[in-house]
């Protein structure tokens, strides 16, 4: 196989997906490997993140197998695998760039592999690139998340080519000793969430943006409101092939209660229960957008509709950099009155972090089940990752311990 091709991206979006690449491959088991590929691709189209998360994992093994052991992904054994995830963690400086760039790009009205994409990106944090630390090709460095991902994404890919009869084996279910690349961790995993002072600095850096540039950032503080309030994942609340929101997503039952419906990850339609401070959030935004206190359930105006031209954001891009533009006044106000750890904290949030963070502070004064089902949690075992009474007063019943036993003075 050629180097100039080695590395190509394989799969286009779902709608460009071609069954006939380039065949760019001199080995008589590509075409069958691709295909087997793309059935499984296609099986995962209902969400975006999973399909690109998809995708991405299976372009790297389908690469590696190829170039590196000149074998089909089905004749892969244990040892392969335990092979290639030693090399996804420090793979060639060959298959590793900088930046992420388009899969493919349009050349003579032709939709044509990007010569520069790379199976590997090198990122660094964003408290990192503040202080003006570097890319390089050499600091990459694989999380352990990442590697989480591996172990469970090709785990569905073998399981999903043993059901289509292409395979009889999982050579991922085969490694028995997962440990020597992840580690064990004791007790709940950490969420990623605010303080309650972080919080409170957020919002208000909002509300004051809001007075100084409504125009501007009356957008910015419903955007923090519904991302706090009821806990939305970034993808709900901008338009997609699946879903838009629309005004009348919110809708009033016949106890009067305020519901909004949101299609969320898996493509799975939720209720979510609508507090009266979220109700008073967007009858806000509402009013600010020249429309009527509350919607009508015929009210198909978008929730959050362009700043220039018609139609809904549909760029997570777009939200994000709102929210960082909140995040970045906040920091300097922490750093003013003198929080300099919790401003330096805050430099490495991200928007997910709202979600954590509003989950979290309703699970101390709701009914767990209740917050599951508005978060679209699929078990109550998850949203338990977000209580941390007892890590408080587990550490409460620790702080006085002694060295040694102080003498009674009587």
């Amino acid at each position: 196989m050629s180097d100039k091709y080695a590395l190509l991206p394989l799969y286009d979006t779902v709608e460009n997906i071609s069954e006939t690449p380039d065949p760019h491959f001199d080995f008589p088991f590509w075409k069958s490997d691709y295909r087997s590929g793309i059935s499984f691709l296609t099986s995962y189209n209902g969400s975006q993140a999973t399909f690109n998360a998809y995708r991405r994992e299976l372009e790297r093994l389908l690469h590696w197998s190829w170039k590196i052991t000149k074998k089909s992904v089905c004749d892969l054994r244990r040892a392969d695998i335990e092979a290639y995830l030693q090399f996804c963690q420090k793979p060639p400086e060959s298959w590793i760039s900088l930046k992420k760039v388009p899969r493919f790009v349009v050349k003579d009205g032709l939709r044509i592999p990007n010569a520069e994409w790379r199976p590997f990106v090198v990122t660094i944090s964003k408290s990192a690139a503040r202080s003006g630390e570097e890319l390089k090709i050499k600091n990459y460095q694989m999380s352990e998340t990442a590697l989480k991902e591996i172990f469970a994404i090709l785990s569905s890919f073998y399981n999903f080519l043993i059901q289509e009869e292409v395979t009889e084996i999982n050579p991922v279910a085969h490694i028995r000793q997962k440990s020597k690349f992840l580690r064990k961790h004791q007790g709940k995993p950490k969420i990623r969430r605010l303080s309650e002072l972080q919080w409170e600095y957020v919002i208000e850096t909002a509300e004051m943006l809001a007075r100084e540039n409504p125009p501007k950032h009356e957008r910015t503080l419903f955007i923090l409101s519904a991302l706090f309030l009821m806990y939305l994942r970034i993808s709900e609340l901008t338009s997609s092939d699946r879903w838009t929101p629309h005004m009348n997503d919110f809708q009033k039952d016949h106890d009067g209660n305020w519901w909004f419906t949101v299609v969320g990850k898996g493509n799975k339609e939720r209720e979510i229960a609508i507090s009266d401070t979220m109700l008073k959030s967007l009858k806000r935004w509402r009013t600010h957008l020249n429309l009527s206190p509350l919607p009508s359930p015929s009210d198909k105006s978008y929730l959050l509709p362009k700043i220039k031209g018609p139609g809904a954001i549909s760029n997570t891009s777009f939200i994000r950099k709102i929210v960082q533009t909140c995040f970045d006044a906040t920091i300097e106000r922490l750093n003013h009155d003198g929080f300099n750890e919790d401003a330096a904290v805050l430099s490495q949030t991200t928007v997910h972090w709202l979600r954590h963070t509003g989950i979290s502070e309703d699970v101390k004064r709701r009914p767990r089940e209740h917050v599951r089902d508005d978060a679209g949690h699929s078990s109550g075992a998850i949203t338990d990752k977000y209580i941390d009474i007892e890590r408080r007063d587990r550490h409460a019943t620790a702080k006085d311990k002694l060295l040694k036993q102080e003498a009674v003075i009587i």
